[in-house]
């Protein structure tokens, strides 16, 4: 507190009782936005210790469509049960079958099965009763099953033969990202915006930084799909070449059958697949993705034993030839 001369008179200047400096009020205001950060902290490490399951939000229908869904659904996952068990057991019944290219489509079958296993029971569930939850151990180990099915069955595609080495890879690029999501915190909300515990869906839930799994994510994606689908491609071009070489209309009709059935179960499976996870905002919770993985996980295995046995003379054959066994 000072004294001043303005225009003849002494004028008391200086700082009101109770005024604080404006140093003071920074470091008030400074010290009010840590408490508040460390307040957050706590309330997301309590919420962390809570998230011990998770909801799958499905599809947001109405009570009529989601029973409708779930007759049909149901029966295009007995379709692809009984369809590709029906390949497994011809396969392994008719000893004409026993050739390298049935060895792989025996296993491809299992696979399939698999998959279609790991992610079309939970969503039937959730059609019936939307809010039932699931645990985080069992969200988790529906993931990385998930995974391994799906990285086998590019690899499986590729190779067109049996060989266990593949089926090693797939698990392992599965542990990496099983690995690598485990330790993330989850503190809420726990909906997951999809029909099954889907990687990318999990990870939008975590409250820690993802830049690290969603690389790897699409890492893996590039690794699995886009590195065996361009041999793919270039193959078929070749084969393509050579089958109009051919002069009988006979052997080049032929030629084309033998290879369409591949040809289709690979457009099929890659194409889905590089739209959700290569393809721009791969990942994107939109409707539209979401039913693209519909797709892949409920319709794929079906029309894979669909179009190896409606479209395959040797299959139908052996089925021929198993019925009439079974009436004599």
């Amino acid at each position: 507190m000072g004294e001043q001369d303005v225009g003849g008179r002494r004028v008391k200047c200086g700082l009101r009782r109770g005024a604080r400096p404006a140093d003071e009020t920074d470091k008030s205001e400074e010290t009010e936005e840590v408490q508040q950060e460390e307040e957050e902290v706590r309330e997301m490490e309590e919420n962390q210790t809570s998230v011990t399951e998770f909801i799958l939000l499905g599809f947001p229908l109405d009570s009529t469509t989601q029973v409708f869904l779930f007759v049909l659904f149901s029966l295009f996952f007995a379709f692809t049960l009984l369809g590709n068990g029906a390949i497994l057991g011809l396969i392994s019944l008719d000893s004409r079958l026993h050739t390298p290219m049935y060895f792989f489509l025996s296993h491809l079958a299992i696979v399939d099965v698999a998959y279609a296993c790991n992610t079309v029971p939970q969503m039937l569930l959730n059609l019936l009763s939307p809010a039932t939850p699931i645990s985080f151990a069992g969200c988790m180990t529906q993931t990385f099953l998930f995974l391994s099915f799906a990285h086998t069955e590019c690899l499986l595609l590729v190779v067109m033969s049996y060989d266990s080495d593949f089926l090693v890879l797939g698990v392992l690029l599965a542990l990496v990202h099983l690995a690598l999501l485990l330790p993330l915190p989850f503190c809420g909300p726990h909906k997951v915006n999809h029909f099954f515990c889907e990687i990318v869906a999990v990870l939008k839930l975590a409250c820690a930084d993802t830049h690290i799994n969603e690389t790897m994510v699409l890492a893996g994606a590039v690794s699995v799909l886009v590195g065996p689908f361009s041999p793919i491609v270039i193959s078929y071009i070749h084969i393509l070449r050579t089958i109009l070489k051919i002069q009988s209309g006979e052997g080049r009709q032929k030629a084309f059958s033998t290879c369409s059935s591949h040809l289709c179960v690979v457009g099929l499976f890659y194409g889905t697949a590089l739209i959700m996870y290569v393809g721009p905002h791969y990942g994107d919770p939109k409707e539209r993705k979401k039913y693209l993985l519909l797709f892949h996980s409920l319709f794929n295995p079906m029309l894979n034993a669909l179009i190896y046995s409606l479209r395959n003379k040797e299959v139908k054959a052996a089925l021929k030839r198993m019925l009439e066994k079974e009436r004599t």
